[in-house]
Parts: structure tokens; sequence; C-alpha cells
């Protein structure tokens, strides 16, 4: 499977003729994130088939993934213009407990300008409120969160999962809003995507609002 990378359009936050930033550690692996006690494992077979080529990086075309195995409760991880995605298949009671938070949150309806698109200022911040898709990076100083889906240390006890920043101490909820009185002054950016006609496969860094 060919799979190439590009930035966002104008209804997000970066220009989609900028270069990509080689500044920000490169990386490609894939969880499984699975809700309730299970936490997280890796699946190493996955890696090698989500891995862009260095002409496909340097290219900055979108980027397409199959997403077909994705149960609930999982989460893969794909690189895009030199940056973490993740792409993640939200369980019933995930996308239950998202309005719950919303007076916990600095920006539950992500009116704050720059990083989610027209496509995505929905309650689930995404195209289908099952499949979540975001670029894995802080919007505080640009670190790396982690998936957190049950607890961890620095959480609060009744945590719904979500990520979190261990350089700073910022949370994020499953839909990628950041908590109030966090570092992090903004949500996790959007980038553009699409899903094939069948809806097994999506692609990062196409525009088309078409598409649903």
């Amino acid at each position: 499977m060919s799979q190439i990378t590009t930035q966002l359009d104008d209804s997000g936050a970066v220009d989609p003729n900028l270069p990509p930033d080689a500044s920000r550690r490169l990386w490609v692996t894939t969880c499984c994130a699975v809700g309730g006690a299970a936490g997280v494992a890796t699946v190493v077979p996955f890696v090698s088939s989500f891995a862009p080529s260095e002409k496909a990086r340097a290219a900055g075309a979108p980027v397409e993934v199959d997403i077909s195995g994705i149960t609930p409760g999982q989460m893969i991880t794909v690189e895009w213009r030199g940056k973490p995605v993740w792409i993640m298949h939200r369980t019933e009671q995930q996308l239950k407990d998202l309005p719950t938070l919303d007076s916990q949150l600095a920006d539950p309806e992500s009116d704050r300008p720059g990083f989610t698109p027209e496509f995505a200022k929905n309650e689930y911040r995404s195209r289908r409120p099952e499949i979540f898709v975001c670029v894995g990076i802080c919007t505080h100083l640009g670190c790396s969160p982690t998936a957190e889906f049950t607890t961890a240390p620095g959480l609060p006890a009744n945590w719904k999962g979500g990520f979190f920043c261990p350089c700073h101490g910022s949370t994020f909820d499953l839909a990628g809003r950041v908590f109030a009185n966090k570092p992090a002054p903004d949500n996790l950016e959007i980038p553009p995507y699409v899903f094939s006609a069948d809806g097994n496969t999506v692609t990062i860094g196409a525009d088309d609002k078409a598409k649903a």
C-alpha cells in the first residue's frame, strides 16, 4: 500500500504549502488502546505497512491508511508530514462520555480558531463519531502526549480516558479537547482527511468537503 503525506488546509491550523517540520521527533508506531481495564499494548505487525517512504515524506501528498482492522477501543499511530497522527476507533461508551466532560474543558465546542477545521466542529471533532483522527502533538510546546485509556499517576480518579502530556501536565479527552487550567492553550489539531466510499480507508491530508 503506497502512502504519502501533506498538511492542513485553510479551514484548519496550518498552511498546506508549509514544508514538513523536521525538528519534531519522527516516529511511526501502532498501539492498541482498549477501554475499561485493559490498558495499552503494542501491535508490531502493523508498523511497516503504515510507514510512508522517504520519497512520500518529501512529496507532502496525502497518506492513505487502511482502518478496516481497527476495532472499537483500538488506536494506531501513523506519520504524516513528520508528525504523529492518531487514528482511533472509539467505543460507544467513550462516545457517551464525551458530553459529560464539557464543563471541565477549556474549549469544549472548539470555538478557538486554528486547530479545528469546519468539518470537525461537532461534538466528536470528527467526520464519523466513532473514528477520531488528530495530530498527536501538544499545543503547548510541541511534545507528544501519551494515550491513557484507564488511569495513570497524575490523572484524576474519575478519568474517562484521553491523552496526557507528561512534559507539563496537559490533559486532553478522547476528542482531543484540552482540560481547563492546563498549560496547553488549545485543543489538539485535527488534520484534513476524508474516508473512502466503503469507509475502510482514511486519506490524511486530503480535503474534500463534499465527503463526510
